[in-house]
């Protein structure tokens, strides 16, 4: 079989394998063809791929030649996706953008044959983790996120004990305790700043405290609020007003505040007004994590870094880019596990017993599927609905994979079920 990884559209530098990853796959008889500066944005060289055995060409060939396309971001999750360089009978895997990706695109790939897997939509059982690329991303995102922030504010982390004085930490709040916040929480104790953590869902309070932070506690009444595979719900405006009015407590003390809430197909959710944010100390920092879907902050701009009444509030809208070394690591690792998932005997074969082939599966056999909009697979021309899985590549307001006390990911039966994650 021959597996074929393109260069990444826009400003994306991940790249969707690695070559000691793709070494992997080679040594289990299948041949990689790597389109011409693939891995450079990633750090990864052309001569580093045909060390390896890939066979290095140009895009067309590539898209011509592949009967698997490897991607990190395509259809709905590129800005101007192009069905035409797919061909009949390939099979596409890739960061999809299942929520984002228009009807008429897919009714292209259907009219193409085109089989199209989107892993934002890998379902949270623990036979899944090893291919889960949102709870990757996500960590990264977290990870990356704490350090933007502690660069930009004009205050150490941690506290310490000089001649000259005493040195207080900074105040570090995370509002979503998912993938990515445990992994910011994580990282600002690490510096040794000191930390509080938010989460709509009483029972995270476990995991931020495991990680040293401090939990703040809302009265909210927050029954309903996730769905049965630990994703958040879309609330009503009468429990976000009341969610932004209880905010005043915690979020004019913070030095650094971290957003990562966001809703499967859905707006990320308004946590934090503008009048919040102009209650922060000038020199304060945000990073709105959920910019990718809208923000959490009202300030908040997707894709800029702003300065809104002395506060810098950065809206990422694709963090794991800005760590891609790593991030393209992990990716490939997933999307590796993915198709081996996919494989019998080295060949494709679609075992629609499989659940997490099942959930994934957008487009096949030129039929639309859409497991996320219907719950199964088949045809389906229903709207989206604001409860369902997705990327978006932040973390989870109610959502994220369970976690250890370090913020890495849980194994085991039970992991699954305690967090989810929805990636910026």
């Amino acid at each position: 079989m021959i597996v074929g990884v393109p260069n990444e559209a826009g400003d994306e530098d991940r790249v969707a394998l690695v070559p000691s990853v793709a070494a992997e796959l080679i040594e289990g008889g299948h041949e990689v063809y790597v389109e011409r500066g693939a891995g450079e944005g990633a750090g990864r060289a052309d001569g580093e791929y045909e060390s390896v055995g890939c066979t290095v060409v140009d895009r067309e060939t590539v898209f011509e030649t592949a009967e698997v396309v490897l991607q990190v971001q395509a259809l709905g999750a590129a800005e101007d996706p192009d069905v035409a360089q797919y061909r009949e009978g390939q099979v596409v895997i890739g960061m999809l953008g299942p929520y984002e990706i228009e009807d008429d695109t897919l009714e292209a790939l259907a009219d193409r044959g085109v089989s199209a897997f989107a892993l934002e939509l890998i379902p949270r059982i623990s036979r899944a983790q090893s291919m889960d690329a949102l709870s990757s991303q996500a960590s990264l995102s977290g990870y990356k996120a704490c350090l933007v922030a502690a660069e930009e504010l004009p205050k150490m982390f941690p506290m310490e004990m000089t001649a000259a004085g005493t040195i207080r930490p900074a105040d570090v709040f995370v509002i979503g305790a998912g993938v990515a916040g445990l992994k910011a929480i994580a990282t600002a104790e690490r510096l040794g700043a000191s930390v509080e953590a938010y989460d709509i869902r009483l029972e995270a309070k476990q995991d931020v405290e495991s990680l040293g932070a401090d939990f703040v506690e809302l009265d909210l009444e927050t029954e309903g609020s996730g769905d049965e595979e630990g994703y958040a719900r879309e609330m009503d405006e009468e429990f976000y007003a009341a969610q932004r009015e209880q905010m005043r407590a915690v979020v004019p003390e913070s030095d650094v505040l971290i957003t990562t809430a966001a809703i499967p197909g859905a707006p990320a959710p308004e946590i934090v007004s503008t009048e919040l944010i102009e209650a922060m100390d000038d020199g304060s920092v945000v990073v709105d994590l959920s910019a990718p879907t809208g923000g959490n902050c009202e300030p908040t701009v997707p894709g800029e870094t702003i300065e809104h009444d002395g506060v810098t509030i950065h809206g990422p809208t694709n963090m794991p880019s800005r760590i891609s070394h790593t991030a393209s690591e992990q990716y490939a690792n997933n999307v590796a596990n993915f198709l081996e998932n996919l494989l019998e005997d080295g060949e494709l074969a679609f075992d629609f017993e499989d659940e997490i082939i099942e959930s994934t599966l957008l487009v096949h056999d030129g039929a639309v599927r859409n497991p996320h909009r219907d719950g199964a697979g088949g045809d389906d021309d229903t709207d989206e609905s604001g409860d369902a899985d997705e990327d978006a590549a932040t973390d989870g307001q109610a959502s994220g994979e369970a976690a250890n006390g370090d913020g890495t990911e849980k194994t085991g039966d039970d992991a699954a079920d305690t967090e989810g994650v929805s990636e910026a």
